[in-house]
């Protein structure tokens, strides 16, 4: 697609949510642009800094129009509240039912996109291929779980239960899997009790809970039932390496970290908004220096 840029010829994005503070996206995109030699400008729109409440962005979008930006992605809590607010759906953000990245058109009309989805299927494809069929248990049913879930059925995954702490969320989210399947593959719904049961039996485990990140340490589930797991891929990436994957490789599981799926969500974002093609192996190692730093800042502190 064309850029919107600046009269400077600066191409302008930014970041919508809450509690953005420490995202790392406009370091991200703003050093990939600075490899590929094209002048962005990646701002954030913190709704709690703005004094702004999840309702309000529509009218952020508006404003971010008028300004010239190229277009924003959409965080928590706006992941869905943002798809009123737009003209129209790429097919796969109508079919997730969440919107994080919003392109902004020649001719001024909001177009939603998701590469939420796009990121953990390609994350999977270079961290573990060959991973994504056969019989897998997703562990979390939230935002990230959909995209994964959505990208696992898309990908062929022949058997996929969908575990999560609300047994409601996780059965809805097997009901708005169930159309993307291919033929012969099935989608359920389980409470998280069922969990120890589920595991043994399956190939690979994609889990998408907070549980491993900083202020969440800790492991999703029992570290014996990973044992025999072909395949382990986690969602969390601060920190990269989490007790999971620490645990997965020990029980001599393949693993593939949260990084992938943050890096190419990201890179197909600035594709959109700004026309370029990016270095996804090169984000990468962006993101791993951005991590690094942040984890010895936090030890020096």
């Amino acid at each position: 697609m064309q850029s919107s840029q600046t009269a400077t010829g600066t191409v302008r994005t930014g970041l919508i949510g809450a509690g953005i503070g420490p995202s790392l996206s406009p370091a991200l995109h703003e050093r990939e642009a600075a490899a590929l030699g094209v002048p962005l400008r990646y701002r954030r729109w913190d709704l709690g800094a703005l004094g702004a409440a999840p309702s309000d962005v529509g009218e952020l979008l508006h404003r971010a129009r008028a300004e010239g930006y190229a277009g924003v992605n959409i965080t928590h809590p706006c992941k869905q509240e943002v798809i009123r607010h737009l003209d129209t759906l790429s097919p796969d953000a109508a079919a997730i039912g969440a919107v994080n990245t919003v392109v902004v058109g020649t001719d001024g009309s909001l177009t939603g996109h998701n590469t939420d989805w796009t990121g953990f299927r390609d994350g999977l494809r270079d961290g573990l291929p060959g991973a994504g069929a056969g019989r897998v248990v997703l562990l979390g049913a939230g935002g990230a779980g959909a995209a994964a879930g959505y990208a696992l059925a898309r990908e062929g995954v022949r058997e996929l239960h969908v575990v999560d702490v609300d047994a409601d969320r996780a059965a809805c989210l097997a009901r708005l899997l169930a159309p993307h399947l291919r033929d012969g593959a099935t989608a359920t719904g389980r409470p998280r009790a069922e969990l120890d049961g589920l595991l043994p039996g399956a190939d690979g485990l994609v889990h998408a809970t907070p549980v491993g990140m900083a202020d969440h340490p800790g492991l999703p589930c029992d570290a014996a039932l990973l044992a025999g797991r072909p395949w382990v891929a986690e969602i969390v990436y601060r920190p990269l390496d989490t007790e999971l994957l620490r645990t997965a490789r020990a029980a001599g599981c393949r693993t593939v970290d949260g990084g992938r799926m943050a890096v190419h969500q990201a890179a197909e974002a600035f594709r959109l908004f700004t026309g370029h093609a990016p270095d996804p192996a090169r984000m990468l190692e962006h993101l791993a220096e951005l991590v690094t730093a942040e984890q010895e800042a936090e030890r020096v502190a």
